[in-house]
């Protein structure tokens, strides 16, 4: 049976080049890079040269990058650290209803603790409105965070607005860019972003490893205390191996952006439309066009239900994802797709396809012609399309 992955929003398998380079320092040279000696020197190099490689795909300097274990780290960081930090300044946050439940979750956990929240909407495409966020500001605003694109339908955020007006008005910005990076260039200092979120695992580097970017002069406090690793920042002893795997994936990803972009966007373009040409009551969830990442197609397919449609692609070997990996467990629909104006049957029906660099126009092809075939099957069963039938028959 053939596989097809497209669900590289979800996780991307490892570059050779990034798995060969991390082998190295876990069978070689596996000095603790805090150690004095000259294992510990040699992994301590290379580590720093990771951190480079991260703070230049993002346009920031290598002291302002903090290495965690992950995206969900980084933002539990990023917010709860700034939180305690300005406590005394002021109580409110602001973000929106779109984000990734790494960081809704931990909003909440702060609201629950004496601090005050405003979520702000979104419009059907899934964008956050400026003037919005503007709004929602008040003289104890501590913190905005909003993030770059959106997991699920791909919208890309007016971050560079947002980021000049946080400046404006001396609030400190947070901004998730795990599922932009690689995909669309990022300049902080540019953007007016004095926290960055990002991740490995979604640009072909190993699981477990991400960084927060910390703009000079940003404080926070930090959530791991027992040692002075990342200049106290992250206590606790580096992923050496994962670390130098990030930032040799954040190298090669620098170089191929452009290429991936131009391929995934032409594939992304031939699987929508061809969905939408190919099955009726098919609604593509999102914004089209240079708003939407390059590699996203999110639709929501009427009277059916999505995990059934996954499961069905996944007994041809198609990987594809009803909306965040992190949510999969979860029987409830698409908290993005709700903020975004659908009803819970209409949700309940999304598919999330998310491509990499090496998908063909061969796959899409496979996908085109297997998937209509599954959703004409699914909605025999179904007494809503059948409803629908035979009120199209009686006009």
């Amino acid at each position: 049976m053939r596989r097809i992955y497209l669900d590289h929003s979800a996780t991307t398998p490892v570059d050779l080049e990034v798995a060969t380079l991390m082998m190295t320092y876990y069978t070689e040279k596996y000095g603790n890079p805090s150690s004095v000696h000259g294992f510990g020197r040699e992994a301590k190099q290379a580590l720093e040269e990771a951190r480079r490689q991260v703070a230049e795909l993002i346009g920031a300097t290598p002291q302002e990058i903090v290495f965690t274990s992950g995206g969900t780290e980084a933002d539990n960081l990023a917010i709860l650290g700034t939180a305690e930090a300005m406590r005394k300044k002021g109580k409110h946050l602001i973000t929106s209803a779109i984000e990734h439940h790494a960081v809704l979750e931990t909003f909440e956990y702060l609201e629950k603790n004496g601090f005050e929240l405003t979520v702000i909407p979104v419009d059907a495409e899934g964008i956050v409105s400026v003037e919005d966020v503007r709004k929602a500001v008040r003289p104890d605003t501590i913190l905005i965070s909003v993030m770059h694109a959106n997991n699920e339908v791909g919208a890309i955020q007016p971050i560079v607005e947002i980021g000049n007006l946080a400046k404006e008005l001396g609030i400190t910005f947070h901004v998730d860019a795990v599922q932009s990076l690689g995909k669309i260039p990022i300049n902080v200092k540019e953007m007016n972003i004095d926290l960055l979120t990002v991740s490995s695992h979604k640009i072909y580097g190993p699981k477990g490893v991400g960084a927060l970017y910390i703009r000079k002069g940003v404080r926070i406090v930090p959530l791991a205390h027992g040692g002075s690793q990342e200049k106290r920042r992250r206590s606790g002893t580096e992923n050496t191996p994962g670390i130098i795997g990030f930032g040799k994936a954040c190298e090669l990803i620098g170089h191929r952006m452009a290429e991936d972009s131009k391929l995934q966007t032409k594939l992304r373009d031939k699987l929508m439309n061809g969905i939408v040409e190919r099955i009726e009551y098919v609604k593509v969830n999102g914004p089209i066009g240079e708003k939407r990442l390059s590699n996203n197609v999110n639709v929501s397919i009427r009277f059916v239900e999505g995990e059934s449609l996954l499961l069905s692609l996944d007994m041809l070997g198609i990987a594809a994802s009803s909306g965040s990996a992190c949510t999969s467990g979860s029987l409830d629909p698409s908290h993005v797709l709700l903020a975004m104006g659908l009803v819970h049957e209409i949700a309940h029906g999304s598919l999330r396809f998310s491509l990499g660099r090496q998908n063909t126009e061969e796959e899409i092809d496979y996908v085109l012609e297997q998937l209509p075939k599954i959703v004409e099957r699914l909605r025999m069963m179904s007494p809503l399309y059948d409803q629908v039938i035979h009120a199209n028959k009686a006009q």
